[in-house]
Formats: structure tokens, C-alpha cells, sequence
């Protein structure tokens, strides 16, 4: 599993940290980059309307900005054979299209084209602030609701995320919405990182993903269905047939389909109990 230290260690890469060659000359060491596996055209037709007039987020998230911030995490998408760099990136893509999405039934291309419409929380019904966690507390007069193309939520998600990534997460959660590469950077933390007892969403698509006794007990099997159950499982997951998690596989299958991979097996989170 990649740990959070793990994590960690690969943003060193964002920040420009030098190494020195073997000349003793200083270099810079680039992490590999996912370009050639989703062009700028691919991703374009991934995300067919996100810059239409309708979608409140239109022009914040471009390519270069996902590309950039992958380059923080270089195991995304660079773990495994090519069918399952692929089926990963899908499977982040998508999840991230039903959090943001803006697609109805008979929308133009249908509902699964219309992911990354929105960068914010629309009426949030609350701040989001966990007061009992000392740990990330919160700043008087700020929200912690969803932003970001993961929607990242609560005070205890934006303490550590901002830490990780490098911007105040606790005074300045608002910078989410405002800064699209920050925003990719929060997705793939969230995407990336294990919060225990939950497996990180990584772990799961890349085939690293080790079920504790608790989770064959709950039926936590392995595959996309377990992603969507460690993002939202506690509201969507153990319901026969939930419109959202159809929603989710939805855009999975169109994407994978694009990506010329197979979704795998395990794509709903029905029969699998909330972490």
C-alpha cells in the first residue's frame, strides 16, 4: 500500500526539489508523466461538455492541470501493465464525473458526457466542521464543503490534504474551488492516500488492495464498486440497485470503453457493507 509518508515523499517531485547528478551538476529529476496514455484529445472527448455555458465550472478544469498535478503522485497511472494504468485513470476519471457532474437522463450525448460542470458544493446544508476532531480544527467562519473535482468535504479532509499538497486547507479551503490545478492535486491525495481502516482508492484499481478479516466479512471484494464504497459507502453502498452508484459505473463503462480496457469485475458496492 502506499502509505500517507509514502505520499508524501513522492510531492517532494512537486516542488522542485534538485537532485545532483553523478558530474555533480545540478538536476532536476521529472516524475513520469500519464500523457501518453490520455491525450489532450482523449480527455477532451472524455469531458465532452464541461466548458459549456451551462456548467458553473467551465474553464477551470483543463488538461494541463490534471496532467501537472499527476506528476505529484507518480503511481497513479504508472502502476501495473498498461490495461491497468488505464482502467485506473478511468476509474478516477469517472468517479470524479459523478461528483461534478451536470448530465440528466436525455442530456446532448447522453448523461455520462457531462462530468467536471461543477467545482463547488451548490447550498451546502452546513460548514462541514467536525468539531470534536482536535486534530484539523476548524477556522471561525469557514466551510469545509465539497470542492474540487473529488468534492473533497470536512475539515478533516482539508487539514491533511492541504498539508500534503501545500496550501492551508483549515483558512484557505476556498483556494479549491479557485485554483484548478490545487483542486486535481486534492482529487488524487483523496484518490491516493489510505485512511484506515479504508484501503486507499489506488490500492484498489492497481490490484494491491489486501481484505482484512472485517472486510470479507463485509464483503468488501475488490474492484470499482470498493472504490465507490471508500468515497461515499456509508450513504450509497449495501442498496440493491442505487441510482448513484449506477450513475458512477455509468460513466466508468464510457470511460473504460474510450480507454479500450475493461471496467474488471465488482462494479457495484450493493452487496458490500459501508467501511
Amino acid at each position: 500500500m502506499e502509505s500517507s509518508s509514502l505520499i508524501s515523499f513522492s510531492l517532494l517531485f512537486c516542488f522542485s526539489i534538485l537532485f545532483f547528478g553523478s558530474n555533480g551538476v545540478e538536476a532536476r529529476r521529472a516524475p513520469p508523466s500519464i500523457s501518453y496514455l490520455i491525450s489532450e484529445n482523449l480527455f477532451n472527448s472524455i469531458f465532452l461538455h464541461k466548458d459549456d455555458n451551462a456548467c458553473p465550472a467551465r474553464n477551470f478544469y483543463n488538461y494541463t492541470s490534471f496532467i501537472q498535478a499527476a506528476k505529484c503522485f507518480p503511481s497513479f497511472g504508472n502502476t501495473g501493465d498498461i490495461a491497468t494504468r488505464k482502467r485506473e485513470i478511468a476509474a478516477f476519471l469517472a468517479q470524479i464525473s459523478h461528483e461534478t457532474t451536470g448530465g440528466w437522463a436525455t442530456a446532448p450525448d447522453g448523461p455520462y458526457a457531462w462530468g467536471l460542470c461543477f467545482k463547488e458544493e451548490i447550498n451546502p446544508q452546513s460548514n462541514y466542521c467536525d468539531s470534536t476532531n482536535t486534530q484539523w480544527p476548524c477556522y471561525p467562519g469557514k466551510s469545509y464543503h465539497g470542492r474540487g473535482p473529488i468534492q473533497l468535504s470536512w475539515n478533516y479532509n482539508y487539514g491533511p490534504a492541504g498539508k500534503a499538497v501545500g496550501f492551508d486547507g483549515l483558512r484557505n479551503p476556498e483556494i479549491v474551488a479557485n485554483n484548478s490545478l490545487i483542486a486535481f492535486k486534492t482529487g488524487l491525495w483523496f484518490w491516493m492516500t489510505e485512511q484506515s481502516p479504508k484501503p486507499s482508492c489506488h490500492d484498489v484499481m492497481v490490484g494491491k488492495y489486501v481484505p482484512t478479516e472485517a472486510d470479507l466479512a463485509a464483503n468488501r471484494t475488490a474492484g470499482y464498486g470498493l472504490v465507490t464504497n471508500i468515497i461515499n459507502g456509508g450513504l450509497e453502498c449495501g442498496i440493491p440497485n442505487d441510482a448513484r452508484v449506477n450513475d458512477r459505473i455509468g460513466f466508468f463503462e464510457r470511460y473504460a470503453q474510450l480507454f479500450k480496457v475493461d471496467t474488471g469485475p465488482n462494479l457495484d458496492c450493493a452487496n458490500q457493507k459501508p467501511f
